[in-house]
């Protein structure tokens, strides 16, 4: 059951993963598609060197090919490749021309509406107060090219907000650095392969745990080549894809989406910040800038090593920690982890500001 579920998908995307990723760093090299830095040409851009973005490509590749060979294929499987093939697309056009990110949201909300429109929604959510919240219960027939779909209101629209939030804020979130993207969807997606054997007497749970492994393993093939220092970056496409399939894993995975939030808690809470600092300021909540928590720990004197580091060391903590809560427990571990990253920005803020001050004095 595990070579089938779990060993075969990771080496064969791994396996996909490091071929793709090697012959799209010299294609990208080659026609001069590289993100320049030493012009710093926007500010959350900390790399040193013109490094190709396009790490979308080998996550594409890897994942496609293992779903075609490994998952069986239905309607489910045809809205998530359809969707990530957008992505795609996108990621490719914004690597080479930097498309708005208000573009990025709009094809992002379509793609969310395209899984749904498969029959992949939140139909059901364990209830902190004990049992479960049936969601599906708001139903309506409509017809998509001549093909009767059923929609269920309440589950559906969660499941696209779900969708595009997980994708924007791991883009956001986790991408900010050598490695640090593919270490933490590693992780993240095992423990989410790991929550669907829970189900695998469930024939009907096999097609997520192996798309769980599969994840792990394209990531995997990145981060060889996105560890510091890093020769390609995951761009848009590789953070969107990402965020993503990590999002249509928890749904698939028996609506873990409190899971979900638990191990990716770090990046998730960071970016929930960031958006309310921008709009505070008054700017644009979807426009980068270097006020991330990575930004913060690199300015206190880390190395890219040690943030990569400490974000791969507590996602796997509360990776660990998030399968062994239940909805209640996961509900104040998500309290918590807002007040515990909320509390490290500010103290990493006053610590600065400290330091400035003593600059200034000395």
């Amino acid at each position: 059951m595990i070579e089938r579920l779990a060993i075969a998908p990771f080496i064969l995307s791994l396996v996909m993963s490091l071929a793709l990723t090697s012959i799209t760093i010299q294609i990208y090299r080659a026609f001069g598609w590289v993100d320049k830095s030493t012009k710093k040409d926007h500010p959350k851009n900390i790399h040193t060197e013109p490094v190709p973005r396009g790490g979308g490509i080998p996550i594409y590749g890897s994942m496609l090919l293992t779903i075609l060979l490994l998952v069986p294929f239905d309607q489910h499987m045809a809205g998530i490749i359809v969707g990530a093939t957008i992505l795609l697309i996108l990621g490719v056009l914004d690597d080479v021309c930097d498309i708005s990110p208000y573009w990025r949201l709009f094809f992002g909300s379509v793609v969310a509406l395209i899984v749904v429109l498969s029959g992949i929604g939140i139909n059901y959510m364990s209830s902190p107060a004990g049992g479960i919240l049936h969601l599906n219960q708001w139903i309506s027939n409509i017809s998509v090219f001549g093909h009767i779909t059923t929609i269920s209101w309440i589950a559906d629209a969660l499941a696209m907000l779900w969708i595009v939030w997980c994708m924007n804020f791991v883009n956001m979130g986790a991408k900010g650095l050598d490695g640090q993207l593919p270490g933490v969807v590693v992780i993240a997606s095992i423990v989410m392969g790991i929550l669907s054997f829970r189900f695998a007497n469930d024939i009907t749970a096999w097609p997520s745990t192996a798309v769980a492994f599969a994840l792990a393993g394209s990531f995997a093939g990145l981060l060889l080549f996105n560890v510091y220092p890093q020769k390609i970056m995951p761009g848009w496409g590789g953070g969107s894809l990402a965020g993503y399939f990590l999002a249509v894993l928890a749904i698939l995975s028996g609506a873990k989406v409190a899971t979900a939030i638990i191990v990716l808690g770090v990046p998730l809470m960071d970016v929930s910040y960031a958006i309310v600092r921008r709009i505070i300021s008054g700017k644009s909540p979807v426009w980068g800038d270097d006020k991330h928590l990575h930004h913060k720990l690199l300015q206190i004197g880390w190395t890219k090593r040690q943030v990569a580091g400490f974000y791969w060391l507590v996602t796997a903590i509360l990776g660990v920690i998030a399968l062994k809560l239940d909805a209640r427990a996961k509900v104040y571990a998500i309290i918590m982890l807002a007040v515990l990253v909320g509390g490290l920005l500010l103290w990493i803020n006053l610590f600065l500001s400290q330091r400035r001050q003593e600059s200034l004095n000395g």
